[in-house]
């Protein structure tokens, strides 16, 4: 198994090539269906994801539970399982 990513370096490379594949991604669904239609829906996926993501480390950590820190967006989906699972019935 993979240890974490400590170089701030590799850091700064993984996330350019997140950059790249996501502009690489976007680019050949326009030139594969060169609508604004198309355009407008990768737009609202692009931004809805990001604004969840944001909401999966950013509000959960800082508004919702100060206690809890992420490691990753599986570590949040098993947080959200079970704090759903744990919740009051009424």
């Amino acid at each position: 198994m993979m240890g974490d990513l400590k170089d701030p370096r590799l850091m700064v490379l993984k996330a350019v090539l997140f950059v790249i594949a996501g502009l690489v991604a976007g680019a050949l669904l326009l030139v594969q269906s060169p609508t604004l239609q198309t355009a407008f829906l990768l737009a609202v996926a692009i931004w809805s994801f990001s604004r969840a993501y944001y909401f999966a480390f950013y509000v959960v950590e800082h508004y919702i539970d100060g206690s809890y820190r992420y490691a990753g967006l599986t570590d949040f989906v098993l947080y959200a399982w079970r704090r759903w699972r744990e919740r009051p019935r009424a």
